[in-house]
Formats: C-alpha cells, structure tokens, sequence
C-alpha cells in the first residue's frame, strides 16, 4: 500500500507548487489538488516529477490520501474561493481534522471561518506566510493562530519549512487565537508598506534634493546595510539602483511611478481606525500608494502648481549623514506604532500576543527582515508588559541620537517642496506622544459648543465629566458620545 501523506495542498499557483516543493525537501509527502485538475498533472509531471508528491483530482481523493489527523492546506485567493473549499472540505473530513488557510485572509474573515469549522467539530488554522516565491520555496516566515489544538499536529511541518533565523530558531512559532495569525501578518504588511515608503522618500531626496546618481546611491544604500539599518528591504534597493538593462540604461529609471497594491496596508490602516490606535507613518504610507496612482493628475497638476526651486548648497556628506538618521529614527516609530497596533488588538480580541516572539519570527524569510527585530525582541524581554518601543532605553537613546539630522532632514525637504510624508508623520508621532499637552482641549470646548459633547477638567479625577452653556441658550442637555 503507497504512503499516506503527511499533508495536503489545494492551489497551485507559484506560492502553492513552492511550498509543497519546500515540504517535499524537507522530507513529507504531500497530497496536492487543483480545481483546475490539469494544472496538478503538469505539476507531477514537471517541477514535481519523481518526487515524495501525490497528484489528485478531486477532493475526495485527496482527503483519502492523507495520514490522519488529516491536514488540508489552502493556497488560493482569499475571500469567496476559502469559504468555497471549506464547505467542500467538510464533509469528507472527521472530528479533529485540520484546515489551514495560508493566504493572506482578512482577519475578521479567519476569525469567522474558525469558529464555523470548530462548530463542526474540526480544527482551523488561518496562517500568514511572508517572503513571497522565493521564501516559500527556501523558507517563508509562518505565523499560524486559529485552534490551539492543531498546533502540535502542523507544528513539525511548519517549523521545517520555515526559514532559520542565525541563532538556528525556526521563523514560525503559534501566534495565538482566531484570527491571531492573520493579523499578525497583516501588521507586518503594514509595516513592510512604511518600510518602502521611508526608503522611497530617501531616494528621493539623494536623486531629486542631492542630485546623486545612481552608483552613489547603490554605495550609500549599501554603506547603510552595514549598520543598524541593515535589512532585506534596504539590501534589494541597493542592488536595484545597480541593475542596468541590456542597453546601459539604469532599470529603475524606466519604470512608471505608479504603486501597485493588495489591501493588506489599508487593511492595517483600517484597523487602526478601528481600534483608535495612531498608525500615522503606515496611513500616509498607504496614501501615498493612492496619490502615485494619480498619474495624469500629476502630470497636469506639475504644469500650473508651483513650488519652490530645488536646490541645496550645504555639504552633501553631512546632509547623507542625517538621511540615515532619519531613515532608521522613521523606522522606530514604524514599529512603534504596528507594535501598539497589535497590543490594541490582543486586548480587543483576547488574544495571548507574545511581542517578542512576533520580533524574532520576522528575522528570517520574511520581506521586513532586519537586525533591528533582534532589539524589539531585547526590549520585550527587559519589559514583556512594554506599552511603548519608545519607552525602551534603546530605543528613546537611537531615537535621541538621530533626532537633529531628522529634523534637518524634514526640513530641507519641506522647504523644497519634495514630498516626504512618512518621514514627517512620523516626526510629528514623536513630537505628539512626548508632548504632555496638545491642543486636544481646544477641540474638546469645541464639540462640547456644537454638540454639547461634555470634556473632562484638568482640576477634577478622571472620568468626570462636565458641560459648558457656551451660549447661555443652550441648555443643560448633554450628548453621550464623549469617548476618551
């Protein structure tokens, strides 16, 4: 009798043969199915070919070549095409069977679809996996949450596959609850977005400000990639400003400034909105994918709208000098402000979040990779119940030393009119959270005078709250939606 197999995989396009060639590699046997079912024969037949893969084609003949408790994992697009497979799944599967969804499901969606299955007396994992093609196939990092149960049976699949971290720890640990796993990997999507964007805003300001070309800038990225802003993102951009195409030309400047999207950002923007938490850097980040969309309004905005001239005439090493500081100070808050993200979200939802596992699951595999993960991951364990990055040592330390060249920085380019709108969020973060007053006051006296909202006093307890008859026609009516 042939070997059952260890797992199962329902979607094969580049993401699905990747990570089933990946367990393969690792030693498992994999089931695989397409609903397109000539695609699973070209598979077996190519990439797959004499290979620990077993080729279906339908469901019921994949779930009868899995070794139990049977494990089923989606790789198709999220949305309608999930629900469809679950309920195809289902009743070909007994008790303590395991569905995985491993694309990039919304949460609230996985958080649904767990509680429906576990209704049906099955176990349901919804998982993020980061690192596109190339991690799935060497190792993505894999952030699973949904049944608690399912853990031990996918965890020695998951953590083979994953990438390895250079203290040898697996990139892939149990997120937590429900839909734990896909909002851990949206927040990092969120941040992968201020990410691009802050290295895109320095560019420009070394291109258009600096008028460096592009084998200074390669040198300069690079340079950066030896210290602490040492990472994946930062690597990959000094080899594209490198990349020329056959006839000389530079690749990077053939390209149309228009960014393209998949919703994971707007969903951590969202969210964000959601649970009152202020995700400003990854907001503008995702605005300014929006705005870059605007081509042709660009285009004929540039020939009425003025601005000032570029020009700088100060000391090209130094201002270069404080775009590093910018950039990694700029990164700080990105960080600070995802990390609050996904506090808010654990105490909304109830979810066990370990912030500092999250940091080390990231080093490895995944498109935000960095050495920086390493000091999140140091400032959770000097403080696990740390509400704040910046209250870390660390932290308020890096960001104290780079705070001068940020400001040069900010300044010169808003002075000349290049638009920088992570890197000036992200200031105005800083100066807002250490602020012990903002003018949060007069905004207050102001729905309280419309709309007899009320506002609590600075000489009575918290909680108090209280109306001004601003007009003296008014009235003692007051509002009940002051929430602060």
């Amino acid at each position: 009798m042939n070997k059952k197999a260890d797992i199962g995989l329902i979607g094969l396009a580049v993401m699905g043969e990747n990570l089933v060639l990946n367990m393969e590699s690792k030693g498992f046997t994999v089931a695989v199915f397409n609903r397109s079912v000539e695609k699973v024969d070209t598979f077996i037949n190519g990439r797959g070919q004499g290979k620990k893969i077993i080729g279906t084609h339908s469901i019921d003949e994949l779930v009868n070549s899995l070794s139990s408790p049977r494990k089923v994992m989606l790789m198709v697009k999220a949305g309608k095409p999930v629900d469809e497979f679950i309920d195809q799944l289902l009743p070909h599967l007994d008790k303590g069977d395991i569905i995985i969804d491993g694309g990039n499901s919304h949460y609230p969606d996985t958080i649904r679809r767990t509680k429906y299955v576990e209704s049906k007396g099955l176990l349901y994992v919804g998982t993020g996996v980061s690192g596109g093609e190339e991690g799935a196939l060497k190792g993505p990092s894999i952030m699973p949450g949904g049944s608690k149960d399912a853990w031990e049976s996918i965890k020695p699949i998951f953590q083979s596959v994953a990438a390895i971290a250079d203290d040898n720890k697996p990139c892939c640990e149990w997120m937590g609850e429900e839909g734990a796993g896909h909002f851990v990997k949206m927040v990092h999507n969120g941040i992968e977005y201020g990410d691009m964007q802050l290295i895109c805003e320095s560019y420009s300001i070394m291109k258009d400000l600096l008028d460096m070309s592009e084998d200074e800038m390669h040198d300069t990225f690079s340079e950066w990639n030896k210290r602490d802003l040492n990472s994946y993102l930062i690597e990959i951009t000094a080899d594209i400003l490198a990349y020329k195409d056959e006839d000389g030309t530079y690749a990077v400047n053939t390209i149309l400034d228009t960014a393209g999207q998949k919703g994971t950002g707007k969903w951590t923007a969202i969210s964000a909105m959601e649970l009152g938490v202020p995700l400003t850097l990854i907001g503008e980040s995702v605005f300014a994918r929006f705005l870059s969309a605007l081509k042709d309004d660009r285009i004929t905005a540039s020939k009425t709208l003025t601005g000032p001239e570029l020009k700088y005439s100060g000391d090209k090493k130094s201002i270069v000098q404080d775009l590093e500081q910018a950039l990694f100070a700029s990164k700080i808050i990105s960080y600070t402000q995802g990390y609050a993200l996904l506090q808010a979200a654990a105490k909304e939802y109830g979810w066990n979040l370990d912030y500092g596992k999250i940091s080390l699951i990231w080093r490895g595999g995944c498109i935000i990779r960095s050495s920086f993960l390493d000091r999140i991951a140091e400032a959770y364990e000097r403080n696990p119940d740390l509400k704040n990055l910046l209250f870390d040592p660390f932290f308020a330390e890096k960001i104290e030393t780079a705070q001068q060249g940020w400001r040069n920085i900010v300044s010169s380019a808003v002075m000349n009119g290049l638009p920088v709108p992570a890197l000036t969020s992200a200031l105005s973060y800083y100066d807002g959270i250490r602020s012990e007053n903002l003018p949060a006051n007069l905004l207050q006296a102001q729905r309280d005078y419309f709309g007899a909202h009320t506002y609590e006093r600075i000489d009575q307890p918290r909680g108090n709250v209280f109306h001004t008859n601003w007009t003296g026609e008014g009235g003692d009516t007051t509002s009940s939606t002051y929430d602060a």
